[in-house]
């Protein structure tokens, strides 16, 4: 009996030991994944100028100069961190989570790890679209699978959110594969198609220039359960602050515009953004 018991021991002492480590397989493959693109990734000796923008948009060019990228080095990629966002996962659990991700320019490729923790064990995400494969895996005490989501409405979903964010590294939006639709002085259309898959979004600018939010009716809501929901989706960015030359908004929310509401459900805490280029 005291063999069990201390076979019993040993075990929890060891889950606890992995528990406590730094180490995660999850961000080791986000690691890894990233250090691969930015190996990978050509370095663009070159700035921007009016003619890169001479094609686009009144708005988007217009959101060019007011956030003063026009003679600053073009980026082959982005790299986001935000602290203590509020992620909501269900209609009952709300979570607290730190966020990485890393944006491709030349191509339409995205990784994002979540870290977080759910009554004190370690939970992981990771977001991912390489390739025109879209996923979204989440991990509980770092080797429980709580959903692995792939298929061709989260290859849409994947590829959409890269072009949402397409003027937080904006040279990402000069790409030919972007094609850009003048709709009127404070709203432009971008539509984007990669490996089979085609997807658009409206983007609202304030009158001076600042990019407010995109909004698109290409993204299915799915649960952890994997239930699927046709609902609208937003980004929302706001409280522009200057880093280094350019001006980039801090504040950034992820809105689901269900029939029965909108549910806020990645709310930064306005602790600040922090995004570098390369």
């Amino acid at each position: 009996m005291w063999l069990i018991t201390a076979a019993v021991l040993i075990l929890i002492l060891g889950a606890v030991v992995f528990l406590k480590m730094p180490y995660s397989p999850t961000k080791a493959k986000f690691i890894s994944l990233t250090e691969a693109k930015v190996k990978g990734a050509s370095m663009i000796n070159e700035v921007f100028a009016e003619a890169d923008i001479a094609g686009l948009p009144a708005p988007v060019q217009k959101y060019f100069k007011y956030c003063a990228y026009i003679g600053t080095p073009k980026m082959s990629y982005m790299r986001a961190a935000l602290h203590d966002v509020v992620f909501v996962m269900s209609d009952i659990k709300t979570i607290k989570i730190d966020y990485e991700q890393f944006n491709l320019v030349k191509r339409p490729e995205r990784f994002a790890l979540i870290s977080s923790s759910i009554m004190g064990v370690p939970f992981e995400g990771l977001d991912s679209y390489d390739k025109g494969r879209g996923g979204m895996k989440g991990s509980l005490a770092k080797a429980i699978t709580l959903f692995d989501q792939k298929g061709d409405k989260m290859d849409r979903a994947c590829l959409v959110t890269w072009l949402a964010e397409c003027l937080m590294v904006p040279n990402a939006a000069l790409q030919d594969f972007v094609i850009w639709e003048t709709v009127d002085d404070t709203h432009a259309k971008a539509a984007i198609s990669w490996e089979n898959e085609s997807v658009s979004g409206i983007f609202t600018f304030s009158p001076k220039g600042e990019l407010l939010s995109f909004r698109t009716e290409d993204r299915t809501a799915i649960d952890m359960d994997s239930k699927e929901t046709a609902a609208g989706w937003s980004a929302y960015f706001c409280d522009y602050k200057v880093v280094g030359e350019i001006l980039q908004p801090s504040y950034i929310q992820s809105v689901w515009h269900y029939d029965d509401g909108d549910c806020i459900y990645f709310n930064e805490n306005r602790s600040g953004v922090s995004i570098q280029y390369q």
